[in-house]
């Protein structure tokens, strides 16, 4: 094939109104000329990706498969016994606390797990109560327009599902594209949904919900991250339809296999039975660096599968593309580390596959050498900018004493909390010369004074305890610990490992049941679904990390020894701080409209070293053709899905409002950006209302408690940037 600027044909200018002729004035402020449809091809390079990258412009290249991608299936859904959005479950399906079950729970297939996985994940992102607005101010029957229907939401259409594998051998990528029935050929879009946390490939359906109600082509992956663990103990697998096979049947088709040599399975095995390997903990690859191409992939292949459908048919085989950078509206968007995933796919994208970005709470990090200051209302905040890693060991060091101050007396998830456990956390800290005060009650406060000095906003107080019970900043840790390393899980980092654990603590293995549905109930980082996060250190043997006996201090203290070590090794272990530095994120957006919500309260992934200096960044870097507004949401925080959950964490529904309903607007508003040209929100202060009442039965949350943002904020509620310098309002 010849290249790329011969095989395409010039025309003396795009249409003035047209995605790719607004995205070219943007990135170059540069009036469109025979020239400009070249602009983002690649030079000579004859590559199938670049060849497939320039097939996006309008020109006569044929439209090719992107690298790296394996065979494609293809599933058509009814919208009727199933559907794209719900799996056939509908509104009250999906907001019914009895989920979808199985013919044979040891054995389930891969349309039930498919059912089942789209349940748990979209629960897990948002509150499915109707009492927290699901069916009224957001859900599937509520329409596009924000019109609340009597019908189901069920969305008709064709998924295709695919592995990429081109980044790193062995990888297998999950890549799922939904195309709606209701697709319109003469009005393309696209919205990109990367999986929030470790999730699979369908951790961000509530976000694909967005583009799904408007006729989009949605494009999901699991960026390399997903649930299904490898069981060492019996060698088996997960595969790409969620069922699971023998690691010798699987072969390359696995999700995710241990790499493993056959004698080192062994030994593994005889010294630490029954243990599991998850991917985003133990792939070898560091995962992270990669979001963002893994993104932009799941776009591509977006475009690859409509054109398929829609292009004319050459005699060489291959088909034209109607459907293309030109005349489709790509909006990258998604929560958590999905989010993340969206900011680093827009700096990649050199070649303008994006149009606009609309994400929540994203993990992103911020380079050391950034050196952005956040003030709040006219006060530095100290420690601002730090890495996930940096933070989370920080307070999973903290957090475990911290949680017994009388400071936090009545806040949600303290039932959570073994107070004899928490005493011998403070006491520990206090023997490594961590804290100086003498007393339980002191080193509780001096424990909850150092998260509140290292970056933390006040108001994240309230959550330490809910997280702190329910291991998430340990779970996080470890995951992070192996990753950034590249550790093997036989290396066993820090004394941790996973496993099921029986009622005292000790490690056993799943049951068939529980492997079988971990693809649908998983959430890739351990506790969850029967597997637990295990101390192999403690005093007397393995056993579950919170039950443990540290050897350092003989006590149980929430495994005081592996959050020590897990700290030092920020500071200690070349091959973390080499895997940390792979995954800053420049701040470069090219221009592209972008909208970042998040929540103040967010405990976390805090605003002060996410979102706040990105928008810092972003603004040192672009200057005046920066396009990004960062909307900062008072009384919400990172789970959604606890504010539904008033029996087991009652106080979240009285205290927290959704952010998920300020991510449906902020993708509105990138929309109208680009359809309309309507000007973006500037970056501020959203003040919501919370619903108050009696911890666990909250009145319900009504429209009032949701403001939207506006156009032009107060000036009180305006977030400026002034050089380094991100201003926060109180």
């Amino acid at each position: 094939m010849s290249s790329i600027p011969k095989a395409c044909t010039p025309a003396a200018a795009l249409p003035a109104g047209t995605a790719r002729a607004r995205r070219f004035i943007r990135s170059t402020g540069t009036a469109l000329t025979a020239a400009a449809l070249l602009f983002g091809c690649g030079g000579n390079d004859d590559s199938p990706g670049n060849r497939f990258l320039c097939g996006m412009l309008p020109c006569t290249d044929s439209n090719l498969k992107p690298n790296g991608v394996d065979v494609i299936t293809s599933v058509s859904y009814d919208g009727a016994t199933d559907d794209l959005l719900t799996a056939g479950l509908g509104k009250t399906g999906l907001g019914s606390a009895i989920g979808p079950t199985y013919a044979n729970p040891a054995a389930p297939t891969s349309t039930e797990l498919r059912r089942a996985a789209i349940y748990n994940n979209y629960r897990a992102l948002v509150d499915p109560t109707a009492a927290g607005g699901y069916g009224t101010l957001y859900g599937p029957n509520v329409d596009a327009n924000g019109v609340v229907t009597a019908g189901e939401g069920r969305i008709a259409g064709i998924e295709y599902t695919a592995y990429t594998n081109d980044l790193s051998a062995g990888d297998n990528v999950t890549l799922v594209v939904q195309v709606p029935s209701n697709f319109d050929r003469n009005n393309p879009c696209i919205e990109s949904a990367t999986s929030s946390g470790s999730r699979g490939v369908y951790g961000a359906i509530s976000s694909a919900e967005w583009g799904l109600k408007r006729g989009c082509i949605v494009a999901l992956t699991d960026k390399g991250t997903g649930a299904q663990p490898h069981d060492l103990q019996t060698d088996t697998v997960g595969l790409i339809d969620g069922t699971r096979t023998t690691a010798s049947a699987a072969g390359t088709t696995a999700t995710f296999k241990a790499n493993l040599t056959a004698s080192e399975l062994a030994s593994f095995n005889a010294a630490t039975p029954n243990r599991l390997a998850f991917k985003h903990a133990h792939s070898q690859r560091n995962p992270e660096k990669d979001w963002g191409a893994y993104t932009l992939r799941a776009i591509q292949l977006a475009f690859y599968v409509i054109n398929e459908t829609y292009g004319t048919l050459r005699a060489d085989g291959t088909r034209s593309t109607p459907i293309n950078r030109d005349n489709t509206i790509v909006i990258a968007s998604a929560a958590s580390n999905g989010g993340g995933a969206s900011l680093a796919a827009a700096e990649l994208d050199t070649s303008n596959l994006i149009d606009g970005i609309a994400v929540a709470e994203p993990n992103v990090e911020i380079p050391p050498s950034a050196n952005i200051t956040i003030t709040r209302g006219g006060v530095a905040v100290g420690n601002t900018g730090k890495t996930l890693y940096d933070y989370f060991t920080n307070t999973d060091l903290y957090a475990n004493c911290a949680v017994i101050s009388t400071q936090l007396a009545g806040t949600p998830g303290t039932a959570f909390i073994v107070p004899a456990f928490a005493t011998a956390r403070c006491q520990s800290l206090k023997d490594a010369g961590l804290l100086a005060s003498t007393t339980t009650a002191t080193q509780a406060d001096e424990a909850l004074g150092k998260l509140r000095a290292y970056g933390y906003s006040p108001e994240s107080d309230a959550i330490y305890a809910s997280l702190t019970g329910l291991e998430t900043y340990s779970s996080i840790a470890v995951t992070y610990a192996n990753t950034y390393s590249r550790a093997s899980v036989k290396d066993n980092l820090c004394g941790y490992s996973f496993a099921g654990a029986d009622a005292v603590g000790n490690p056993i293995a799943l049951t068939t049941t529980q492997l079988a549905a971990f693809y649908a109930t998983g959430n890739g980082v351990p506790p969850g679904s029967g597997a637990q996060l295990i101390n192999n250190a403690s005093v007397g043997g393995a056993k579950r990390s919170v039950l443990s006996v540290s050897p350092s201090t003989a006590r149980t203290d929430y495994n005081a020894d592996g959050s020590r070590c897990l700290r030092n090794l920020l500071t200690t272990s070349t091959a973390l701080q080499t895997g940390i530095a792979e995954t800053y994120r420049n701040g470069n957006l090219h221009g592209k409209p972008t909208v970042i919500v998040h929540g103040r309260d967010d405990a976390l992934i805090p605003v002060s070293h996410t979102s706040r200096p990105y928008l810092g960044l972003n603004k040192t870097v672009e200057g005046a053709s920066s396009k990004l507004s960062y909307i900062e949401v008072t009384n919400a925080q990172h789970f959604d899905t606890f504010i539904g959950l008033p029996t087991v964490l009652p106080g979240y529904d009285t205290r927290y409002v959704p952010l998920h309903l300020y991510l449906i607007r902020a993708l509105d508003a990138v929309y109208a950006n680009l359809k309309n040209g309507t000007a973006l929100p500037a970056s501020q202060v959203v003040r919501t209302i919370p619903r108050g009442g009696v911890p666990g039965s909250a009145p319900a949350l009504t429209a009032a408690n949701v403001p939207t943002f506006v156009t032009v904020p107060a000036a009180g509620n305006a977030i400026t940037v002034s050089g380094t310098t991100v201003s926060i309002p109180n």
